[in-house]
């Protein structure tokens, strides 16, 4: 754990995509044509607008199977004129996304909390129910590849007694921060590589808290900065030197 307290800093980050999520409680007579309004103002900056909808299902069995399937439209999206940021007004909360090339933290939360302050005017929440930040990263292993853990500290391991090569994994882990009162889901797969001379693995981090949230909006944006400090310690805990080579780790 002593290498969580080194902070560094790469000229070319793995980040497919940094996102900041705020899960709200609505009033119940809250309608979702409303939400449109948070895009008022933002047209130039944000030109694209995108429905959302949430699909969903039920069976019922006996005397006769029966299915029905429908879906609801649970808000908007907004995309700016180059496609790189994105945020979304929903029902149950608002979402911004700042797609590669990343730039830097400060810029992605002060446009977060501009962009809530206007979700906020407009959907008057009621509560506050999860906080997250969470980070996609894609890490490009050259090949020829002896074992994942040369390059990933958090790995499958594969049994012995088993052929050792790997076409495709998929891991999940739910690891519990008491000390912030958080939990960090980690998930890691491989995907389509980038070139035929790489492995492509996908390290996707995302650090929430769903309980216990400060009661202020001051308290709950510094929070934020404790989150996308605790995302990147766990992102440091999960590769190796050979990985942080690929990124290009900035001199001090």
């Amino acid at each position: 754990m002593s290498e969580m307290t080194v902070r560094r800093h790469y000229q070319k980050p793995p980040i497919t995509e940094a996102i900041i999520d705020l899960r709200v409680e609505l009033p119940p007579a809250s309608n979702v044509i409303e939400l449109n309004k948070a895009h008022g103002g933002e047209e130039v900056t944000y030109p694209t607008v995108e429905q959302l909808h949430a699909a969903f299902g039920q069976m019922q069995i006996g005397p006769q199977v029966s299915a029905t399937a429908g879906s609801q439209h649970i808000g908007y999206l907004f995309r700016s004129g180059e496609g790189r940021q994105i945020y979304q007004a929903r029902l149950d909360g608002f979402t911004m996304s700042r797609l590669a090339p990343y730039e830097n933290w400060e810029s992605l939360r002060d446009e977060a909390r501009r962009l809530w302050d206007i979700y906020r005017s407009v959907a008057n929440p009621s509560k506050v129910s999860r906080v997250a930040v969470r980070y996609i990263n894609r890490i490009d292993i050259p090949l020829p590849l002896k074992d994942f853990k040369d390059y990933l500290r958090t790995a499958p391991e594969v049994s012995p007694d088993l052929p050792q090569g790997l076409a495709g994994y998929f891991m999940q882990l739910t690891i519990p921060l008491e000390d912030i009162t958080s939990l960090a889901l980690i998930n890691e797969t491989i995907i389509e590589p980038a070139s035929q001379n790489v492995v492509s693995v996908v390290l996707d981090i995302d650090i929430f808290r769903n309980a216990e949230l400060p009661a202020d909006e001051e308290g709950i944006w510094a929070f934020f900065g404790e989150l996308r400090n605790r995302k990147n310690d766990v992102f440091e805990a999960c590769i190796t030197d050979e990985a942080r080579e690929l990124f290009q780790p900035c001199q001090p």
